[in-house]
């Protein structure tokens, strides 16, 4: 692994891919911190650098560039796009593959607030796939994390607004005895 890692390094082709994957683990990183500066200065670039301007306020593009930005996520989780959850369709989930990682749920909003993105994955309950079914055990016991992305079309300077929000803290499963 450490030679084909060097190798990586050394190609230019492949150089491209290894900075793409370690700017990608430091958006996973930041949106784990809930470093929103971080989160928005990659998000920016990523938009600014990979999107035709042409679709730029497309939000499909925006759809696409977070896909981008999180490439390196699927290394820890299942992500999903469109997927039922609670009361809708959430714009991405990220299962993770240990059952003891964050989930995290992104909604992104195109001329509106970060904030109303968090809102929406609270009223429309979309951390409930984490838990499973009525009398089923949690799937997942980590932390519960809700990533709101907005972008204003009309903001010239072409600024992101990202917010992360803890919906649960991690769970402790320990089996107590009732006496």
């Amino acid at each position: 692994m450490d030679k084909f890692a060097d190798m990586v390094r050394q190609k230019p082709t492949f150089g491209y891919i290894y900075r793409l994957a370690a700017e990608s683990q430091k958006m996973l990183e930041a949106t784990k911190a809930a470093d929103i500066k971080t989160m928005t200065e990659i998000l920016e670039r990523a938009h600014n650098t990979e999107s035709p301007l042409i679709r730029y306020s497309d939000e499909a593009e925006l759809s696409k560039v977070i896909t981008f930005v999180y490439l390196q996520a699927r290394e820890y989780y299942d992500i999903r796009l469109e997927d039922r959850s609670g009361t809708g369709y959430v714009d991405y989930i990220f299962y993770p593959y240990k059952k003891d990682d964050d989930g995290i749920i992104v909604e992104l909003k195109v001329d509106d607030t970060a904030d109303h993105a968090i809102e929406q994955i609270k009223d429309r309950q979309y951390a409930l796939n984490f838990d499973g079914r009525l009398g089923d055990e949690p799937r997942y016991t980590g932390r519960i994390l809700a990533v709101g992305i907005a972008y204003d079309r009309k903001d010239e300077n072409k600024r992101h607004e990202c917010r992360v929000e803890v919906l649960r803290e991690k769970q402790n499963l320990s089996v107590k005895m009732l006496n």
